[in-house]
């Protein structure tokens, strides 16, 4: 039995899975629930933090100043047990540190804190990441919360959308067999700036937008309740989900997957940010419940 930490406001409550800091349930005040139902026919997962890479490294390796460090798709974030800083009753703080096993995939020194707050209709994601080392430390990070789709409604799936709040004009980014970033671009879906959502726009992976001018988007099906979602820090953003599953991933990224055959020092990988020795790196999260 998972050892989930929970949180509650008038509006909303939530569930957050101490392993990976992953947020498993978000549910309005009559009890529906708003994310995915993790069937594992498709993806056993909620809303994995990714860290400290977004996408997947070409063969899966890192390179830190000459030197290959085997590094999964998404980083090691999300099967890492986080310490329990702070369990309030709105209010829960978790805490990833480097250790050992961490530096042998990533040799740097970092604490990695994520911050979930309920006020209201929103919940908050709050993400602060620390370099506690001696050089720059060179990072990304992303969100990958799974939304229910249809959303417990009772609208079609068919009816659902996900509307920007600027215009997109530009190409979207294609994954390569591989997982990793594909030269080629992809014409966008967008209808204006909405995306009307169909299982078929995700066989062949997931929509990247590179360089997101949207600071939000809002997801339901037009009528109803619908979910914004707040992303004023992250300059990329993934949608994904497996066709046939009832999820839809919507993703806020400061990082992507590597380049096709990207062999090049993590520094100079796309998406990457430096964490100067002593500072700070501040992420935000905003999921709102509209009547």
């Amino acid at each position: 039995m998972v050892d989930l930490v929970r949180i509650g406001s008038g509006d909303l409550t939530a569930a957050i899975n101490p392993l990976g800091a992953e947020l498993w349930s978000l549910k309005d005040s009559d009890g529906r629930e708003l994310m995915t139902d993790a069937d594992p026919a498709y993806w056993t997962g909620h809303a994995p933090i990714l860290f400290p890479v977004v996408g997947r490294p070409y063969r899966e390796i890192i390179r830190v100043d000459g030197r290959d460090y085997p590094m999964a798709q998404h980083g090691f974030a999300r099967q890492s047990t986080f310490e329990i800083l702070t369990a309030e009753p709105s209010r829960a703080t978790f805490r990833l540190t480097d250790s050992d096993e961490t530096r042998a995939h990533y040799p740097f020194a970092f604490a990695l804190e994520i911050s979930f707050s309920l006020d209201g209709a929103t919940l908050a994601v709050d993400v602060t990441i620390r370099n506690t080392g001696d050089g720059a430390l060179p990072a990304s990070f992303g969100f990958h919360p799974a939304f229910a789709w249809p959303l417990p409604y009772g609208h079609d799936k068919r009816d659902h959308r996900i509307v920007f709040s600027a215009d997109e004009p530009d190409r979207l980014r294609e994954i390569a067999k591989d997982g990793t970033i594909a030269a080629e671009t992809r014409a966008s879906p967008l209808d204006g700036r909405t995306l009307h959502l169909r299982d078929d726009l995700f066989e062949h992976d997931a929509l990247v937008w590179n360089d997101i001018r949207s600071d939000h988007v809002v997801y339901g099906a037009g009528e109803g309740p619908s979910l914004r979602i707040d992303f004023p820090d992250t300059p990329m953003l993934g949608v994904w989900m497996k066709p046939g599953a009832q999820y839809v991933c919507i993703e806020p990224w400061h990082g992507i997957a590597d380049p096709e055959g990207f062999t090049g020092d993590i520094r100079d990988k796309p998406g990457i940010f430096d964490v100067p020795v002593g500072g700070e790196k501040h992420i935000a999260l905003r999921v709102t419940l509209q009547a």
